[in-house]
């Protein structure tokens, strides 16, 4: 019986979900990193077999996990799915050792992989790292595409999406019906503009504030609801006073109560991140809003993918904050059907990025 080893850096918590059906699929060793840092990690009780092991950081620039070169050697395992990072020194020991002295063996790399920002040098180590790989699964077909103009094989690529929780919100989404939540705190029928994550410099929230104020001069009202902190919340506060702004905008706070977020996302009418979206864009879909940001891919994070323009939301030119305004003051004059972008929301992720979606395709790649 194929028996695999699965090697990753940390049990990260949104995880949880795929690496409990990846468990109960196959017959699995796990091994992390022990997580040092503040990232949520999963209920590692929920895997079978779990190993966790030490890092060291080479210089300060790369990452050795202690122990992975000996797993190559184990003769009980015969395929390995590893997270595909060429600054982790020791997946390239793995990779080295399979390719020189373990032929009969498989190694699959899970990877974000391309961005289409690489230059000269990092293009080729790229190709010669993931090219000792049998196969490589990235987030999206982007990845893909940019691996195919480097001049690396894309029949050796397959896209393999990312996800949360689906069946728990799926559970919730099913209960949820209109309260008039912004109606209620804002006093008013405009329409609601949302954005949830951390509050971090990358995300470019200000421009959201910049495009309010641009729309709010040319007489078109919109109100925003920011749900989370971080290093930007005092800084965005204070810039929502000097801007007017305080009875447009809702500093939510925080939020870790799945079903309060669920309800903040349903009833609002389009997230918008003007920096890069990544699973707010699930997220926010999930729950049956639309999503509007940057069009600059190779600075995006993959999820990207999960808007389709028209549909499911749409692309503003990357740093133009004039943009952004139009961008949202076109997405609602050209899409009055609440309810029909809702249902577009929920068919594409539903269709493309759960853990069942993931599984299916490990399932088509390890035969």
């Amino acid at each position: 019986m194929t028996k695999y080893c699965i090697v990753s850096n940390y049990a990260t918590h949104y995880r949880q979900p795929v690496f409990t059906l990846i468990d109960s699929e196959w017959d699995c060793d796990w091994y992390f990193s022990k997580n040092k840092t503040d990232i949520p990690e999963m209920d590692l009780g929920l895997l079978k077999n779990v190993t966790l092991m030490d890092d060291r950081h080479p210089a300060g620039l790369a990452t050795w996990q202690n122990g992975v070169g000996r797993l190559i050697r184990e003769p009980r395992y015969t395929r390995y799915l590893m997270l595909g990072e060429p600054a982790t020194l020791s997946t390239w020991w793995a990779l080295v050792q399979r390719r020189l002295f373990r032929r009969d063996k498989r190694i699959y790399l899970w990877t974000h992989g391309w961005y289409g920002r690489e230059g000269f040098a990092k293009k080729w180590i790229k190709r010669l790292f993931f090219g000792m790989a049998d196969h490589v699964f990235t987030y999206g077909e982007y990845a893909r595409g940019q691996a195919s103009r480097q001049g690396f094989d894309p029949s050796k690529i397959t896209p393999i999406h990312n996800s949360l929780d689906h069946a728990r919100q799926l559970r919730i989404r099913e209960a949820l019906t209109p309260e008039g939540i912004y109606s209620k705190h804002f006093g008013n029928a405009r329409p609601t503009l949302i954005f949830i994550g951390r509050l971090t410099s990358v995300k470019r929230l200000d421009m959201i504030l910049d495009a309010i104020d641009i729309l709010k001069k040319q007489g078109l009202d919109y109100n925003l609801t920011i749900v989370g902190t971080g290093e930007k919340h005092r800084e965005l506060e204070e810039k929502t006073q000097r801007l007017g702004l305080t009875d447009r905008v809702w500093f939510y706070g925080p939020c870790f109560d799945e079903e309060r977020n669920a309800r903040l996302i349903y009833e609002a009418d389009l997230c918008v991140s003007p920096g890069n979206v990544g699973l707010t864009s699930i997220h926010s879909m999930t729950f049956g809003t639309p999503v509007l940001s940057h069009d600059d891919f190779k600075w995006q994070m993959p999820e990207f993918e999960a808007i389709r323009p028209g549909k499911t939301g749409a692309f503003f030119r990357h740093g133009d904050t004039e943009a952004l305004a139009r961008g949202i003051n076109e997405w609602f004059a050209t899409h009055p059907d609440r309810e029909t972008v809702r249902e577009e929301c929920f068919r594409e992720i539903d269709s493309n990025w759960t853990p069942e979606y993931q599984i299916e395709v490990l399932r088509k790649v390890f035969g």
